[in-house]
């Protein structure tokens, strides 16, 4: 009875190592990340919140998924050497974060899948045939609608009810900044309002470009989403605040770096959004076959500091209404 007791036994631990191997081990794919911030700044929690929403999906780092991240894609050149350099690896799948990180990626490849985030305006970049058809192998999340140009045009005259002319700072490289000026132009009349296109191609316009416009009592400045913006925004603000000009801007950053009110989206928020595309992606579905979707959620940021710097007392309307003030 011992012995074949000890027989089962030993075949038993000889059996146990034969059918872990023959577990067949878990497949590992790859995602390719193109930022278009430096690590540093705004992308790094950006980036956690993608990685994050993707572990809570299943995709774990180092156990069956690989993520490739370049940062800086700001700029077509080194937009396009970074995209050829991701695209070396053999990606499955690309998120990218912005228009110029997009526009490269989508230049490099034809095929390989892209995930866009904080994209102002996909259809008018050449990325997609339309929002609920994407076709081909782009699909993502816009950073806003156009229809929000009017919000800020009314946010302008509500936390400065005086404003008869606006001027409107816009990138005149960028696509997204006609649609944006096309709204607040609309809403003008409404608001008996007069606006003013003040197209800026590089930073060293904008100076020249707002002196151009020769600021007076009862003017106002909205500054339309743009990388350019985003990049000078210190010298904006500056000079926003030099001239006495009230000003709305797209993001909260601009706020709390001293500009005076902003209405948009939380700009980390598409990044979980999009990890659920990724998800789907690399499980199967098509890009094609997923609708680009826009923000769920808009901000508004006031910076009461700035109104008082510039003589203004903020409606107490406004104070309720807003996410963060800064006093």
């Amino acid at each position: 009875m011992r012995r074949r007791k000890f027989i089962k036994l030993v075949a038993a631990a000889v059996s146990w190592p034969l059918a872990a191997r023959a577990q067949p081990a878990e497949r590992m794919r790859r995602i390719a990340v193109l930022m278009d911030t430096t690590p540093d700044g705004r992308g790094r929690p950006r980036l956690t919140a993608f990685v994050q929403a993707l572990v809570d999906l299943g995709w774990s780092e180092g156990r069956n998924v690989r993520i490739d991240v370049r940062w800086g894609a700001n700029n077509p050149e080194s937009g396009r050497s970074l995209a050829a350099e991701l695209l070396a690896l053999g990606p499955d799948v690309v998120l990218t974060s912005g228009s110029p990180a997009t526009a490269a990626m989508r230049l490099a490849s034809s095929t390989t899948p892209i995930v866009f985030a904080l994209v102002a305006d996909p259809v008018g970049g050449g990325f997609i045939d339309s929002l609920a058809r994407p076709g081909a192998n782009v699909t993502g999340f816009t950073l806003f609608e156009y229809s929000i140009g009017g919000k800020w045009l009314e946010l302008l005259k509500e936390i400065a009810p005086g404003t008869k002319r606006v001027a409107v700072l816009r990138d005149a490289n960028l696509a997204a900044g006609v649609g944006q000026f096309g709204a607040i132009q609309a809403a003008a009349p409404l608001l008996g309002v007069e606006v003013r296109p003040l197209g800026i191609s590089d930073a060293a316009e904008l100076e020249r470009t707002i002196s151009a416009f020769n600021p007076a009592a009862n003017d106002g400045l909205i500054v339309t989403a743009s990388p350019l913006a985003a990049v000078r925004r210190e010298q904006i603000i500056s000079l926003a605040n030099r001239h006495k000009l009230p000003s709305v801007f797209a993001y909260r950053h601009f706020v709390t770096a001293g500009g005076l009110v902003s209405y948009g989206p939380d700009l980390t928020h598409p990044f979980p959004r999009a990890a659920s595309y990724v998800s789907r992606i690399l499980e199967g579905e098509r890009p094609a076959e997923l609708p680009v979707q826009a923000p769920t959620s808009y901000e508004l940021a006031v910076n009461s500091r700035t109104a008082k710097a510039l003589g203004l007392t903020v409606p107490q309307t406004l104070l309720v209404r807003a996410d963060e003030v800064i006093e």
